[in-house]
C-alpha cells in the first residue's frame, strides 16, 4: 500500500469513529450503561414468575397435584412455579406461609404469595389486586379478583424473592 492510501484509509477510520460516536449521543445510547439495580432486577424476576405461572392457566385442579399433567392443587401449583426458579417450597399452604418474609397487602407485588382460608389455600399475586391459582374441585387454575370471598378470608402474604 502507499502511503497515500494508508493514509486516506485512517482518515477515513477516524472520521466514521466520530460519526458513530456522534450517532450514539444523539440516539441517547450510553456506551457504558450503569448496571441495572437490584429492585429492578428482582422486578425482572418477579415478572418471569408471573409470565411462567400463566402459562398453566387451564389446568385442571387435582387434589395432591404438583404437575400439568397430574393437574394442580394449590400448594402444588405454587410449588411448581417456584421450583422452576429454584426455590423449593412445602407441598402444604401452611408450611409455605412460614418461608420468606411478611408483607403487607397494600405492599404486594407480582410474584408474592397470598394465603387464605386460615392459610388452607395459596396463590400468587399477578398485579392489579389479582392473583393465579388452582382453586378447588371441578375448576382450573384461573386468575381471580382479591376481593369476595378471597378478599374477606384472605390471611396474609409472603415475599419469597
Amino acid at each position: 500500500m502507499t502511503d497515500r492510501v494508508r493514509l486516506a484509509t485512517a482518515v477515513l477510520v477516524l472520521v466514521a469513529s466520530f460519526f458513530a460516536r456522534a450517532a450514539c449521543a444523539l440516539a441517547g445510547i450510553d456506551r457504558n450503561p450503569t448496571p441495572p439495580s437490584r429492585a429492578t432486577l428482582l422486578a425482572a424476576e418477579q415478572a418471569r414468575i408471573v409470565r411462567f405461572a400463566r402459562h398453566y392457566l387451564g389446568i385442571r385442579y387435582s387434589y395432591g397435584g404438583t404437575s400439568p399433567t397430574s393437574g394442580f392443587d394449590c400448594s402444588g401449583f405454587t410449588r411448581f412455579v417456584y421450583a422452576h426458579f429454584g426455590i423449593a417450597l412445602p407441598h402444604y399452604s401452611g408450611g409455605q406461609f412460614g418461608i420468606g418474609r411478611r408483607v403487607s397487602r397494600a405492599g404486594l407485588r407480582p410474584g408474592d404469595l397470598v394465603f387464605f382460608d386460615g392459610l388452607g389455600h395459596v396463590g400468587i399475586y399477578v398485579g392489579a389486586g389479582r392473583f393465579i391459582h388452582a382453586p378447588h374441585t371441578g375448576t382450573h387454575v384461573s386468575i381471580d379478583p382479591l376481593a369476595g370471598w378471597y378478599g374477606a378470608e384472605y390471611d396474609g402474604a409472603r415475599r419469597l424473592l
